[in-house]
């Protein structure tokens, strides 16, 4: 986690830097070291440490990655190179030869019985051979919105096999800020990262395809920089996407979600993850307008904020596959029934596919469940959102590098939940949601399991939300195995109408089985592997953006301490310009404005942390 500290003003003598070191605290996260004004001019959150330490954890991953796939595709190569002079060998008609030349032009080796060697040529066979054997460059990353600096000199400090960390801003004091921390974090940060003023939009489009990595970590949405940043991407590179107006892709403002993202949320239970998944639909959509498409290999909700790491491709041909991966959501107005339909379907016939629009509607009119009404949402990215062998890789390179993880055991939990989710199923349900519906008592997350598993469907947690239920079960199975519940444990008479009792009102047509079954506690379960963390401490979540003045009313976002260093800081810079500082030397706090929390808020957050 990240530690503060008093910066001396020994310090500033030794480096010889221009500015008075008394105005900032050293903020030390990894192996990074930044130097922050108590003023906000640049925007930094301690709680992005997750954020961060996920990135690191992918991006040392992907190196691992990307160097595998280049030694396979070189094996590849040298083994067609192999078979080439082979084959020109069993069919030495395939050319005319005139003169001792082709007629293509090309050399013919000369009889060896004329005293010259058959041996062929360094030249050729580097022609022949050595095409694929160029040696793979380091990646170059691209953090487009640097503020700080901090995430850069991360990736710089601790990333092994980088050559290059560019970090953009269009805020002038943030790249300042950028910059005296490269100088500061010394030699290694100063020879890999650069810093440069500039509209990332503009630097993106005008640098296509020179990036393997570009990170993307806005304040609120990402979606006016993906059209650059899909451009900006190398083939087979990697795109890390943050967004953080969690508000308007859960649903809160839908229009504001269709016109920023092109998809409509609806505000389910599983709201966080249909965000996830309209994100990369987003990305897909844009990546698509130049003949590339998306592999998501990680995708996660942490937070306050979801972020997602994508490879991105180049291929016209597998780009037509897109609407297979996008479907609309059915969400039922009375019940928690919902079902996809996807946008696009293929049909094979003899060696060619041909790509047709899916068929519709997925369902009726009227739920058939309870009789109401659906609301409709996307389209989506329905399909998986997790690469599991990269989710295996991260968490094993997470393991076993705990002590360079500031934020390890929060990460090394998502991590372990998501390697437990069944990767082919959109969405989820919740259990106290049914229960709701139903007004009835709630069975176990084990006794819902095992009815599930026991009727022969598949079932998995999410690492959304601790109460999601992640199933390939219909929705049928679902109300049946509820019906059998209430059966055993009946409620209190509901008013006809209500989409309970008209749920309840029909006989379940499987009757199931609540035996507890062996897979119903997955292996981090069994294992009591801790899963879902509180935040570590009090005031964990978004803070203000940059340059914004601090008053009182944002005491619930900073909390009363850092508010009231603040004020004294402004406090003591306002008598040392006017030549005063009586009032500190004698201990004298009287002039100083503190804030505290308003009393029921902060006895409802005592009773919490208790």
């Amino acid at each position: 986690m990240a530690e503060e500290e008093s910066v001396s003003m020994e310090n500033k003598e030794q480096n010889g830097n221009s500015f008075d070191l008394n105005d900032y605290t050293i903020i030390k996260e990894g192996d990074a070291e930044i130097l922050m004004h108590a003023k906000n001019e640049v925007f930094y959150n301690k709680t992005q440490v997750n954020n961060r330490d996920m990135s690191i954890a992918v991006l040392r991953t992907f190196i691992s990655q990307r160097k595998q796939e280049h030694d396979a595709k070189l094996a590849r190569r040298t083994k067609a190179g192999n078979k080439a002079p082979d084959a020109n060998a069993e069919n030495p008609g395939d050319s005319v030869q005139h003169n001792g030349e082709f007629i293509d032009g090309s050399e013919v080796l000369k009889d060896p019985s004329h005293g010259e060697s058959c041996s062929i040529p360094e030249e050729l066979t580097k022609n022949l051979r050595g095409k694929g054997r160029e040696e793979l460059k380091p990646p170059r990353v691209l953090e487009a919105l640097s503020a700080s600096g901090l995430r850069a000199l991360r990736y710089a400090r601790e990333v092994e096999g980088i050559s290059q960390v560019v970090a953009l801003d269009y805020d002038k004091a943030s790249v300042e800020a950028c910059r005296r921390n490269i100088k500061f974090n010394g030699s290694v940060a100063c020879s890999k990262v650069e810093s440069h003023l500039a509209d990332a939009r503009v630097y993106m489009l005008t640098h296509p395809n020179e990036f393997d990595v570009v990170d993307l970590d806005p304040y609120g949405a990402p979606s006016v920089f993906l059209d650059s940043a899909v451009q900006a991407v190398a083939d087979g590179g990697i795109l890390m996407c943050t967004a953080t107006d969690m508000a308007v892709l859960c649903g809160g403002n839908g229009e504001v979600c269709y016109s920023k993202y092109g998809s409509y949320p609806l505000r389910g239970k599983y709201c966080h993850e249909m965000a996830l998944r309209i994100l990369l639909a987003c990305i897909e959509s844009h990546a698509n307008r130049y003949k590339r498409y998306i592999v998501p290999v990680l995708s996660v909700q942490m937070d306050f904020y979801v972020r997602v790491f994508v490879r991105i491709y180049t291929s016209a041909s597998d780009m037509k596959n897109t609407p297979l991966k996008l479907s609309y959501v059915y969400q039922c107005t009375g019940c928690d029934s919902f079902h996809l339909q996807t946008v696009g379907r293929t049909v094979a016939k003899n060696n060619s596919v041909r790509y047709l629009p899916g068929f519709g509607p997925a369902v009726s009119q009227e739920c058939s469940d309870c009789g109401k009404k659906f609301n409709m949402g996307g389209p989506i990215w329905s399909a998986p959102i997790h690469d599991q062998e990269w989710v295996a890789a991260i968490l094993a390179n997470v393991k076993s590098m705990k002590e360079r993880y500031p934020a390890y055991e929060r990460i090394s939990a998502v991590l372990t939940t998501v390697s437990e989710e069944l990767p082919d199923i959109p969405l989820f349900l919740s259990l106290h949601n049914l229960c709701a519906t139903l007004k009835c008592t709630s069975p176990s997350a084990v006794i819902f399991r095992s009815a599930v598993i026991n009727a022969g469907y598949r079932i998995s947690g999410t690492h959304v939300n601790p109460l999601g239920l992640k199933t390939d079960a219909p929705m049928d199975v679902i109300w049946d195995i509820m019906r059998c519940w209430v059966k055993n444990h009946p409620v209190k008479a509901q008013p006809s109408d209500q989409a309970g009792s008209v749920i309840l009102a029909k006989e379940p047509v499987l009757q199931a089985n609540f035996s507890r079954a062996v897979a119903s506690l997955s292996k981090a379960q069994a294992k009591k592997v801790a899963r879902f963390l509180p935040n570590p401490e009090r005031h964990w979540g978004p803070k203000l953006r940059a340059g914004r003045q601090i008053t009182s009313k944002h005491v619930s976002l900073l909390g009363p301490k850092a508010l009231n260093v603040i004020n004294n800081h402004e406090i003591g810079d306002g008598n040392h310009e006017n030549g005063n500082c009586s009032n500190h030397e004698n201990g004298d706090d009287s002039n100083h404005d503190y804030v505290e929390e308003p009393a029921l808020k902060r006895k409802k957050t005592e009773e919490f942390d208790s």
